[in-house]
């Protein structure tokens, strides 16, 4: 029996990025979603400390959803009203790979034991059911609050990259993973793995507020 295997595409990651980016909050809707990313950022900060690699895991379970539920969202949206998607779906649709990429990379990593396995499996069932309604009944919040949360998770990639530096986590090598997907060097090391993330998930942050805007000036 055969199977059908579609190797991964190479990322193009834009390196020139600004990194230091907050969208202050306007609104009831945009408060609740800073609030609920500033409540899992004490949460994470309670139960990791500079536990980096550990966080993460977590922290990549948890973006891997919305990219895929926001692009369901979208297929069905377009379809049943029979218009074009304007390019949302493959946008959070690649959202979704990519951060399912990071998670990957970090498995490889930090080696996660057994419970802290279930751990992503609970969290991600959770997660993915409360984002699956936020979205269907407040998309604006829910592309609100990707986009607040990438913000914090540039934050968590500097502060783990300064770790890195002042030689408080060793530079191990990076996966091959790593090396495939981002066409790193050979000898690339985990310093060049989270320069990239970082790089990564400031993207996904512009995104995610840009769609706020569109959908602000469609209601406008």
């Amino acid at each position: 029996m055969s199977t059908l295997s579609t190797p991964t595409p190479k990322r193009h990651t834009n390196m020139d990025i600004e990194l230091n980016v907050h969208i202050k909050p306007k609104g009831i809707s945009d408060n609740i979603a800073f609030a609920f990313v500033k409540l899992l950022r004490f949460f994470a900060d309670l139960f990791f400390a500079k536990r980096y690699g550990h966080r993460a895991i977590v922290l990549e379970t948890v973006a891997a959803v919305p990219g895929m539920v926001g692009g369901l969202w979208q297929h069905l949206n377009a379809i049943r009203k029979i218009k074009d998607d304007d390019g949302w779906i493959r946008t959070l649709l690649d959202e979704a790979e990519n951060e399912r990429m990071h998670l990957m990379t970090f498995i490889k990593i930090a080696q996660p034991n057994m419970l802290e396995r279930i751990v992503i499996m609970v969290v991600q069932m959770v997660f993915y059911n409360f984002y699956f309604f936020l979205y269907l009944f407040a998309p604006r919040t829910a592309h609100r609050v990707v986009g607040y949360f990438e913000e914090e998770a540039v934050i968590s990639y500097t502060q783990y990259l300064a770790e890195i530096d002042n030689g408080t986590h060793e530079n191990v090598p990076a996966p091959q993973i790593a090396i495939d997907y981002w066409g790193l060097k050979a000898d690339a090391t985990l310093r060049d793995v989270v320069i990239v993330i970082r790089a990564d998930e400031a993207e996904h942050r512009d995104v995610n507020h840009a769609f706020v805007d569109v959908m602000d000036e469609r209601r406008a």
